[in-house]
């Protein structure tokens, strides 16, 4: 398989992502784009210093028009979240930039698989799918992955048991309609529910925690980006060596869990090769699938009011 990677966006996520990748797979062909182009230039020469340690690798500044033979186009590019402000509160600013992007890449030629991680990354996700007219398992958003890695690092924590160890996702839209499934968590096989120091006052304080860790990070150093670098290099990863991962992302939703919007929504999915292959429709206790409906109400709400002409 190809493997020739174009990241659009060199910002703190896209130029962590580059070196992640870098450092975990084989990459024949890594080319990089943004607005302030002096910026990849000088960003390729600095990657090709560990080069020595990770193995060949085509490491260049480029335009759209690279993304004609590339396997994956990787969209970091956008206006970042400011403290105090919500991730739907960036819906105008990013989908223009979104325009900008998806437009010459699909006239590049380009057929390989779009993956997104600007925010608000449900909506982008669906009108990448929208504006591109690829198959839906050719988008993919990094969705909930994110917060789920945040939950099972706190959840581990309280009870003092390996990460590796915690079965526990966040679903929903990655901001603020998300939510936790607890009902069907599991920490070592044993269910979470029967932990006797866990109650619904200790599960509301780590919904609290994983909503609001985002925004303290950025209060206190300006942007998150080890985490998302690190789940975009998992799925890259994944698409690269043909090797199936299931994580929760903004996947296409198509009738599950009773929802009759088509877009995309943090759910369990598998990536391979060929994109998502697979849509998992996770069990839900009834409470939570009353969320997961009216987070589709809410991302249907906000993409009713976005113009595409």
């Amino acid at each position: 398989m190809n493997k020739k990677v174009l990241l659009v966006g060199d910002g703190a996520v896209g130029s962590t992502f580059a070196n992640d990748l870098l450092q975990h797979t084989s990459v024949d062909e890594l080319v990089i784009c943004d607005v302030v182009k002096n910026r990849p230039v000088g960003d390729s020469m600095d990657l090709e210093d560990i080069l020595p340690f990770t193995g060949e690798c085509n490491i260049h500044s480029g335009e759209y028009s690279d993304a004609k033979d590339a396997a994956v186009v990787v969209i970091t590019a956008g206006v970042p979240r400011k403290p105090g402000e919500s991730r739907l509160d960036l819906v105008n600013k990013n989908v223009s930039i979104l325009k900008s992007i998806i437009q010459p890449v699909v006239e590049s030629g380009f057929d390989g698989i779009f993956l997104v991680s600007a925010n608000p990354v449900d909506i982008l996700t669906t009108l990448t799918q929208k504006l591109s007219g690829f198959p839906k398992n050719k988008v993919i958003g990094t969705g909930t992955s994110l917060d789920t890695a945040r939950l099972k690092v706190d959840l581990a924590r309280r009870l003092n048991v390996p990460v590796a160890g915690v079965n526990s996702m966040v679903l929903g839209e990655h901001g603020d309609t998300s939510f936790e499934n607890f009902d069907e968590s599991t920490v070592g096989g044993k269910p979470l529910t029967e932990f006797a120091h866990i109650d619904d006052n200790i599960l509301n304080q780590v919904e609290l925690n994983i909503r609001q860790k985002g925004g303290k990070i950025i209060e206190n150093k300006g942007a998150t980006f080890y985490g998302i670098a690190m789940m975009l290099t998992q799925i890259v990863t994944a698409i690269l060596t043909n090797r199936s991962i299931a994580l929760p992302l903004s996947a296409p939703i198509n009738g599950e869990y009773g929802i009759k919007s088509e877009l995309y929504l943090g759910t369990p999915a598998v990536v391979d090769g060929s994109g998502i292959s697979q849509v998992i429709e996770t069990e839900l206790s009834e409470s939570e699938k009353a969320k997961m409906v009216d987070s589709a109400a809410k991302m249907q709400e906000v993409l009713n009011n976005i113009a595409l002409d």
